[in-house]
């Protein structure tokens, strides 16, 4: 809540004590006088019937009637409703350079704060035209669209600082392309004013504003500075003072580039520059520049209709002066026979009260933004939940409504009713209310993705969550919350991101073990089965023995013809090996062939050694062979590529 006539406030503290000064003056002086002409032992008697507490009571309810109607003519509003409204005016893009140069202060207190309150001059001036702002430094940034509410443009140039664009430098080309493309389709007499030292690291401006003028803006220059130029101090996290210097470590010194401001200035039709110095520049400049334009009719969609309340104190007060009328000073007496005849003398005074309070009293809505306020004030939130669409279904169009109800769906779990709340209170032009936004869904989402078990999507739950953190501290960078909370989300998703690789490296270990076995297995078993076939051969043979007679010319045959089969396969065996020893010869190095001649007695020692252990046991000839190839199956980690060089040919300017 808030007054549209707060001045008036101050009229609280003369009426209300005067009034209570006059009333006890008076009781005094009445006191006396009844002293000086009644006597004292009458006196009881004609005042018996009066109350003092009931006079008291008529003086206080006066004296709040009073303050009511004080509150009254202050204008109490609480509620809004967007409505459109047409003007006439220009539409005006203020762009206002933020580089680190403009800290300079050869313009007091230094030339960035010069520039922010000239572009606030620049608001009082263009009173029904349509104001939007750019940042830009090393790049440009639209830091405010064209609007009319003044509030929004004032936060937004107070707002700005040589940390607005984290990029240094100074790129008017830049900021000639986005302050055109801040302006929509259709627009009359584009206009951009320039605030700027002109120190452009950056070619182009001159182009850009060639082509800017093709598109139909007009471009007025504000230089700030001076031409002898200033050091450029900085002051570090020990608060030591220094100044910026070049890629030499020398001092830099800043200069107004008036020539160049000159030249993007003459390069749009009706454009010129001016230097801000004395306090009519920002005059001269609406008068000469701004106010020959014609003003093009516009409609504004987002202009806040505050509503009224006034009738409220005032309703309280009507009914307190009333009260006061109607309220006897004397006690109510008994009644006796003979006064029973008349009971309807107080009777008719309240039913006249309350007929007075039932016609100045509005009718009570049954769902009001103050009460859903109040409720949720209260922790009952689905209840606030609910008064919120009831007042969406009549305003949905109200952003603040919206963040309100996504609250409160927040505070009651329902976090993609909140989300979807939120998402819709984005769409308003409220800066401050846009970071807000962005501060709360970036909590749902986390909370979201916490009670979800799947980590697929609490992760990108949590990665939408520091999104919007991000979003926030880009609106507010000085949001301690906003911080912590980015830091504790990126560290809890980074946390999330090690658990999942971990339990993928041991779900890869696992299918390793799992395939090692089954070979295991199969190797076991094929064992097994040779076994088997070999025992069921030599039990074949047994009982061939016994049918040696009956089948000795059908064995023969087979004999010969398995005979024939091995001698085929040892001949393509022979062949096979003599090829791989004759390509084995015409790749191996001169110390592989030194290594083999060296392992060759070895060999010999080996196979009479072997003969001394029992079968199953390893010798220590046969041990050291295993190392060797197991040696000679490592693989030497590959050398760390060289860094790429760092270009330190070209000067890195952040100024």
């Amino acid at each position: 809540m808030f007054f549209a006539n707060p001045q008036v406030l101050w009229l609280l503290l003369v009426f209300p004590p005067a009034l209570l000064a006059f009333f006890y003056w008076s009781w005094r002086k009445r006191q006396q006088l009844m002293t000086q002409f009644i006597q004292a032992r009458l006196l009881p008697g004609l005042v018996s019937g009066l109350s003092p507490a009931r006079q008291k009571l008529r003086l206080a309810g006066l004296v709040l009637a009073v303050i009511c109607l004080v509150l009254a003519m202050a204008r109490p509003q609480w509620g809004f409703a967007w409505e459109e409204v047409k003007h006439r005016g220009l539409d005006i893009v203020v762009a206002v350079d933020t580089s680190k140069s403009m800290l300079a202060q050869d313009v007091p207190p230094n030339r960035l704060q010069r520039a922010k309150l000239a572009a606030l001059d620049l608001m009082q001036q263009a009173k029904s035209d349509r104001l939007g702002l750019v940042a830009f430094a090393g790049s440009a940034f639209l830091q405010c669209p064209l609007t009319i509410d003044d509030t929004a443009f004032r936060q937004s140039v107070s707002a700005l600082d040589v940390n607005t664009i984290p990029q240094g430098g100074t790129a008017l080309a830049d900021a000639i392309e986005t302050s055109l493309a801040a302006f929509k389709e259709g627009d009359n007499y584009k206009v951009l004013v320039l605030f700027t030292d002109g120190e452009d690291q950056d070619s182009g401006a001159e182009e850009a504003a060639k082509k800017a003028a093709e598109a139909g803006l007009r471009i007025f220059t504000i230089g700030i500075g001076t031409v002898d130029g200033e050091l450029l101090p900085v002051t570090d996290a020990q608060g030591h003072t220094d100044f910026i210097r070049d890629e030499h470590d020398n001092v830099h010194k800043s200069h107004l580039n008036e020539d160049l401001l000159r030249r993007i200035a003459g390069a749009t039709k009706g454009g010129f520059y001016l230097p801000l110095r004395g306090a009519k520049t920002i005059d001269t400049l609406y008068e000469k520049g701004l106010a020959p334009l014609p003003k093009s009719e516009s409609e504004e969609k987002l202009v806040k209709r505050y509503h009224e309340q006034y009738h409220w104190p005032l309703a309280i007060a009507l009914a307190l002066l009333a009260a006061e009328m109607l309220w006897p000073e004397r006690r109510r007496q008994r009644q006796t026979s003979a006064s029973a005849i008349a009971p309807g003398r107080p009777v008719a005074s309240g039913a006249a009260a309350l007929l007075i309070l039932l016609l100045v009293l509005p009718p009570r809505l049954d769902a009001s933004p103050a009460s859903a306020l109040r409720e949720y004030k209260q922790g009952q939130y689905e209840q606030a939940l609910k008064d919120y669409e009831a007042l969406l279904s009549h305003k949905a169009d109200d952003p603040r409504l919206r963040f309100n109800a996504g609250a409160a769906a927040y505070r009651t779990k329902q976090f993609d009713q909140a989300i979807k709340q939120f998402d819709e209170a984005l769409a308003g032009p409220d800066l401050k209310l846009q970071q807000q936004t962005y501060y709360n869904r970036g909590n749902t989402y986390y909370y979201q993705g916490e009670a979800n078990q799947d980590p697929s999507k609490q992760k990108e739950a949590w990665e939408k969550s520091l999104k919007d953190f991000d979003s926030t501290l880009k609106l507010d960078p000085q949001d301690a919350d906003a911080k912590y909370n980015y830091q504790f989300v990126k560290k809890k998703l980074e946390e999330l991101k090690q658990q999942q690789q971990q339990q993928k490296n041991q779900q890869d270990k696992s299918g390793d073990k799992q395939n090692q076995d089954q070979q295991q297995q199969q190797q076991d078993k094929q064992n097994q089965d040779s076994k088997k076939d070999q025992d069921q051969n030599s039990s074949k043979e047994n009982k061939s023995g016994q049918k040696k007679d009956s089948s000795q010319q059908q064995q023969s045959n087979q004999q010969k013809e398995e005979d024939r089969k091995q001698k085929e396969a040892a001949d393509r065996a022979q062949q096979q090996k003599e090829k791989e020893q004759q390509d084995a010869s015409q790749q191996k190095q001169p110390q592989d062939a030194g290594r083999e001649s060296k392992d060759k007695p070895d060999e010999k020692e080996g196979g009479e050694a072997a003969a001394a252990y029992p079968a199953g046991q390893m010798t220590p000839q046969q041990a050291r062979q295993l190392l060797d190839a197991q040696k000679n199956e490592d693989m030497m980690l590959p050398a760390k590529p060289p860094e790429k060089p760092v270009d330190r040919s070209k000067p890195i300017r952040d100024w």
